[in-house]
């Protein structure tokens, strides 16, 4: 048999947890203190008898329990050497708390399986299987670390994040890398391979944003500063720089595919360009880069990277006596599985292979020219519609030394793999570095509104300046707007930072808020893009649509990119992602015309373009209304409404519930407070009139106190008080004996002699009948349980039907 040669116990303090224990395999004495403060299997640690085991299994926490015979040193050491003659899993004690009948039980069995094993070993059976003893300490020889770990998922809750990776696929945003610190009082920042996810399939409040701690991957690096690419099921990490403090030196080029389906992590190694239109030839590597701009369109089926830097943190092998390098080249990555007609190896339809394929382009239109500047850390964003796939707009950023100007824009047409340069108009947003920047399209294709947020400037050196302000550069008139922040909660200022837009709203994650704000925890911010409001919550209009695909039919309900209803496609010509439910601000309107829906006037550049996609060309348009008439889109407007026919309006259904329920309860109240004013009003009137009636009885009654002639002479003008007050029967055999009894006092009087014994009225103002003689006897009587109330269970509040009977009786 082939020499085990296990690792020694004390090499290995992560032993794994199990409800079974690897007896003989690990140093007893290594074993006592790792189990430590856990149950000790001895608690004296010189023993002087062999100590004996027993596997339980009612939990893990008293597996194995201490018996009550402490072993003898001296045995102790022979039988380690003779491990072969005893069964160390043998149960030779039961634990002294056990009930009666279960210690017969057990000592039954015990019984039995020693005979059994007695048996056994005096047989003439050949033993089967093999005999485990103690290995000798000395025969153990340590063959490297072998330990199996459990990946640990992602901590959610940190003190800060930015600089960091993130995509959408389909309604769930996810998160990569990122610098954090987890206290205020952190020195060096923390390079991570943090792997999270936030769900934008159901409304959350920003104060405890949906964030899973996703398993942290074994095999991607811990980088921040580069992107993560999106196609349908898969994300693909890109670049990114490594860790500065502490030094930490880059690895390999490998592009790293994250498989949504399969959870799984997939490494392409070294991967090489492929020739193309205004690109470098074949077989050159693809290097790391980083701080550069990224983007990824799903629908046709690529991500560019443009820009950023090399440096000894990202490119294996580099020299730190070599300085950074800015780059002003637009990387492509074509998709597994789909087509790219300026790849050549693509052309006549070919698909990508499983690794994609990468151009890198170098030479496309200005891009060769000295009036395009390498450039680092700005935004790239895709508008539709323009050319024959679209285009991207390069803004901002900037080396150590310049700024990219912001009053004239990099235009890039993706199928003719040129860029352009356009001028803008309006008031221009401060130079800046590090903004983040998203994109939303009016229902009609009109109008492609480019919201960027925040950024930092880069002078002084190590000195910079954050920015909390919101801009629009609106396409194609290319006016910027800036959005008025005056009389709003807005994010601290920020740069490094990530935005993403979903259902009409712009999701900011993380950024460098400098050292004035010790911690920006969750640091996860949501604009409404429609109303300009920052909102203290993520309010999901897309739904479990995003579960569902689209199969192109008008009734299918799947949405998985959140396009508005009317421009839902997979294609070149459909509408952008994460636009659902978008409608064009009033502030913008102002500016470019039209409504909330589209229609804009302004539909060409204020300043004329000289070349490019829109000199020639047009924005592509599309429908809002069906044949009927009927709209077939959704906007969400800025006072909370909607106008269309898809999809539900959830602060709408909401507003409307509550006004109904405040409705409802305000009738009741009226209605209750009508009823109790009437009640009081005719309790006030009834009052009086009994009273009065009362007073003017005893005025006129001469025999108001005097006994038994009272009876006679007395009579009601109300017949309820008359049953109420006097209960009195004539007998047939006796006229002249009268009964008359007190409800009040208990009292009875029998015949003539009996009603004069009472006396009269009485000191008490009683007269012989039990009746008060004063004005205050006639309203307690005749009103007693009748005074209108309004709270109780007998109250107009909670009774109005019992107030209106009161009311109608009396």
């Amino acid at each position: 048999m082939e020499r085990v040669l296990p690792q020694p116990a004390p090499k290995a303090p992560g032993r794994r947890k199990s409800i079974f224990l690897e007896v003989g395999l690990v140093d007893e004495d290594t074993l006592w203190r790792e189990r430590s403060p856990a149950p000790a299997l001895i608690s004296d640690r010189n023993p002087k008898k062999p100590r004996v085991r027993a596997v339980r299994f009612q939990s893990e926490n008293n597996i194995f329990r201490e018996m009550e015979d402490q072993p003898d040193e001296d045995d102790w050491e022979s039988a380690s050497d003779s491990d072969s003659n005893m069964d160390p899993f043998e149960p030779t004690q039961l634990r002294s708390t056990l009930a009666r009948p279960r210690v017969y039980r057990f000592g039954f069995l015990a019984v039995v399986l020693g005979l059994m094993l007695s048996v056994f070993q005096i047989g003439t059976v050949a033993p089967m299987g093999v005999k485990g003893g103690v290995i000798p300490q000395r025969s153990i020889e340590y063959v490297g670390n072998s330990r199996l770990t459990k990946r640990e998922d992602t901590q959610t809750d940190v003190c800060t994040r930015w600089s960091g990776q993130s995509a959408i696929v389909n309604g769930t945003l996810y998160m990569y890398g990122f610098r954090t610190s987890t206290s205020p009082q952190q020195e060096n920042d923390t390079w991570t391979n943090d792997f999270l996810s936030l769900d934008l399939k159901k409304s959350w409040q920003i104060a405890s944003p949906s964030l899973t701690g996703l398993p942290k991957p074994s095999g991607p690096p811990a980088v921040s500063l580069g992107y993560l690419w999106s196609s349908f099921n898969s994300l693909y990490l890109y670049g990114g720089q490594y860790s500065d403090s502490p030094i930490v030196k880059p690895g390999p080029n490998s592009i790293w595919e994250y498989n949504i389906g399969t959870s799984k992590w997939i490494e392409h190694e070294t991967p090489k360009t492929s020739a193309g239109d205004s690109a470098e030839g074949d077989g050159q590597v693809v290097q790391r880069a980083a701080e550069g701009a990224g983007f990824s369109v799903a629908t046709l089926g690529r991500g560019w990277y443009f820009g950023g830097h090399l440096d000894d943190f990202t490119t294996e092998g580099w020299s730190n006596q070599i300085g950074r390098v800015y780059l002003k080249s637009l990387l492509e990555f074509t998709f597994p599985g789909r087509t790219n007609e300026a790849v050549e190896s693509l052309k006549g339809g070919k698909t990508a292979s499983d690794s994609g394929v990468f151009r890198n382009v170098t030479e496309g239109g200005l891009q060769g020219t000295g009036s395009f500047p390498e450039r680092a850390d700005g935004v790239l964003v895709y508008i539709p519609g323009f050319s024959d796939e679209g285009i991207l707009l390069g803004l901002t950023g900037g080396d150590n030394d310049t700024f990219t100007q912001m009053n004239t824009i990099d235009v890039y047409d993706i199928a003719k793999s040129k860029w352009y340069k356009q001028s803008t108009s309006g008031t221009m947003p401060k130079y800046r570095v590090n903004p983040c920047a998203v994109v939303a399209s009016a229902a009609d294709g009109s109008s492609h509104n480019v919201y960027m947020f925040g950024g930092q400037n880069l002078q002084p050196a190590k000195d910079q300046t954050q920015y909390d302000d919101m801009w629009i550069l609106s396409v194609p008139s290319f006016t910027w707007i800036e959005v008025d922040q005056s009389q709003q909660s807005i994010p601290y200022a920020r740069a490094g930072h990530s935005c993403h837009v979903y259902d009409s709203q712009m999701i900011v994650l993380g950024g460098y808020v400098g050292k004035e704000l010790s911690c920006d925890s969750p640091g996860i911010y949501v604009f409404n893009m429609s109303s300009l409001q920052w909102s203290d919550q993520f309010t999901a209009l897309t739904g479990d649509k995003a579960l569902q695909p689209w199969d192109g039919s008008e009734d299918n309900p799947g949405n998985p990119l959140a396009q508005q209803a009317n421009q839902r496609g997979y294609d070149s010509k459909a509408g952008l992602e994460g636009s659902y439910g978008y409608a064009v601000p009033a502030a913008v309107q102002q500016v470019i015309g039209g409504k909330e829906t589209g229609g804009a006037t302004l539909t060409a550049p204020v300043q004329i373009p000289t070349e490019g996609p829109f000199k020639t060309g047009t924005a592509q348009t599309y429908t809002v209304t069906g044949p009927n008439g009927a709209i077939i889109t959704q906007t969400i407007n800025s006072s909370g409404g909607s106008d269309g026919q898809r999809g539900p309006n959830v602060g709408a259904i909401v507003a409307g519930v509550i006004a109904g329920v405040f409705f409802v309860i305000a009738a009741y109240f009226a209605f209750c407070a009508w009823v109790y004013r009437k009640q009081v009003k005719i309790w006030k009137e009834h009052a009086g009139m009994v009273t009065a009636r009362a007073a003017n009885n005893e005025k006129n009654d001469p025999f108001a106190a005097q006994g038994a002639s009272a009876i006679a002479s007395s009579t009601k003008n109300s017949s309820e008080r008359a049953q109420r007050d006097m209960i009195g029967t004539r007998s047939s055999e006796a006229a002249s004996a009268i009964r008359v009894s007190d409800e009040r006092g208990a009292n009875s009087y029998t015949g003539v002699a009996g009603v004069a014994g009472a006396g009269g009225a009485g000191a008490g103002g009683v007269d012989a009948l039990g009746r008060r003689s004063s004005v205050a006897s006639s309203t307690d009587d005749l009103l007693e349980g009748q005074e209108p109330t309004f709270w109780g269970v007998r109250g107009v509040l909670l009774n109005p039907r019992r107030s209106l009977r009161v009311i109608n009786r009396d």
